[in-house]
């Protein structure tokens, strides 16, 4: 009697294995689409919309390998599992999508499936995008058919095992993707349904802004999370303490949407991008429907972790290191210039738990990106090779614990880890 359990519990791992194996067998096999015969759309309107949301999903700049053709593909994406090489989306017919029917670009954003029925690494996020219209995907489907043609073979990705097969990402699409269009809120008005859809699709921001597993799932949408490189940090949306907007006028989110930069704030980085490429040239209503939706997004702040002062050996050296190659531009005080510098006395990015940004802004630089709006940024030349690592913490941990911060100070080790 005691072994019937026991014969019980076998049996049903033995049957979930089968259905999980039935599952992802289904999962794995797909038919091929045919090579596509559609003429190029030549509507004018649809043309332009299709622009318009290929630069709200920043598409050009994932899929523009570094002084290359636009849209021709091969830019290295690093991942916790290896690396992934961005497609070449031109209508090619041998290299890039000219043998691609609408269907099949279709369902490969809706999908997440190739042409040929082989499943596509989430890198690319489908996850977002199977939100998107039928409309909306025949739009973008017809400006990525208009451009000119590029050849450039594909990049083989070079993931390790067994993350480049297609049985572990089949896997993984059975625990974590799940297909399905935008449903609009009934609650909300027009243009929040308009900013929740241009966000949580085209413009895929929880891609980045979204805090993931450690199968690279994303687990809470807008929580925040280190980019996949470790280079840059993605800060929450939720909380005001990182880059929630809750209290920001809608105009000013906008403005940094629209322009990079608004009273006290700039972008930097990847954001930078995503203004550059992306949403400076979106209608001036969707950039405030996407305004208005971030602003909309509940607060949920982390507890900062204890409070450690600096030794005041270390904040005498950052101070020393502040007043000479700061001061000039940040003031005495960290209070900025207007239009010109932004304050570091309250700034966000300097007091963030993550030290990530603050450390990549000094190593690296900042530059903000050139927009209508803001058509002659300043930018801040990077202390790479003028500073030590230690220096770089020092004056860091100085930023950090000045004008009334309580941020924890940084190490070497944080320098040496964005270098």
């Amino acid at each position: 009697m005691s072994r019937r359990p026991l014969r019980w519990i076998a049996a049903v791992f033995v049957a979930g294995l089968a259905l999980l194996g039935a599952v992802v067998g289904v999962e794995m096999h797909a038919p091929a689409l045919p090579p596509s015969t559609e003429a190029v759309p030549a509507d004018p309107t649809l043309l332009a919309r299709g622009a318009e949301l290929a630069r709200a999903g920043n598409c050009m700049a994932c899929h523009t390998e570094r002084g290359g053709a636009p849209y021709a593909g091969g830019r290295r994406i690093s991942t916790p599992f290896g690396d992934l090489f961005a497609g070449n989306l031109t209508p090619d017919a041998e290299t890039g999508l000219g043998a691609w029917s609408q269907q099949a670009f279709q369902r490969a954003l809706h999908e997440g499936r190739s042409r040929d029925g082989r499943l596509l690494y989430p890198a690319f996020p489908y996850a977002h995008f199977t939100r998107l219209t039928d409309d909306d995907v025949a739009a973008l489907w017809a400006h990525l058919r208009s451009l000119a043609p590029v050849r450039q073979p594909n990049t083989p990705h070079a993931l390790r095992f067994p993350y480049g097969t297609q049985p572990a990402l089949a896997v993984w699409r059975v625990l974590f993707f799940e297909p399905g269009r935008f449903r609009p809120d009934a609650t909300q008005s027009a243009e929040w349904n308009r900013g929740a859809y241009l966000v949580n699709g085209v413009a895929h921001c929880a891609a980045c802004h979204g805090t993931r597993n450690a199968w690279g799932a994303t687990t809470e949408a807008f929580g925040g999370e280190r980019l996949p490189d470790g280079r840059w940090f993605a800060p929450s949306l939720l909380d005001p303490r990182q880059a929630g907007v809750q209290d920001w006028p809608v105009e000013r989110v906008a403005a940094l949407l629209k322009n990079g930069s608004a009273p006290g704030a700039s972008v930097a980085g990847p954001m930078a991008e995503v203004v550059f490429h992306g949403t400076q040239h979106l209608p001036e209503a969707d950039v405030n429907a996407m305004a208005g939706y971030l602003k909309s997004l509940p607060v949920q702040g982390r507890k900062p972790p204890a409070f450690k002062r600096a030794d005041g050996s270390l904040l005498e050296a950052g101070g020393r290191l502040y007043r000479q190659h700061c001061a000039d531009c940040h003031g005495e005080q960290g209070e900025g210039r207007q239009g010109m510098y932004p304050p570091l006395a309250g700034n966000r990015v300097v007091t963030m738990d993550d030290p990530t940004n603050a450390l990549q802004a000094i190593v690296g630089g900042g530059f903000a990106p050139s927009t209508p709006g803001h058509p002659h940024p300043y930018g801040m030349p990077p202390f790479r090779t003028l500073l030590q690592d230690a220096e770089i913490a020092a004056v860091a941990s100085f930023l950090r614990q000045s004008w009334g911060h309580q941020a924890n100070p940084v190490n070497p080790l944080d320098v040496q880890r964005v270098r």
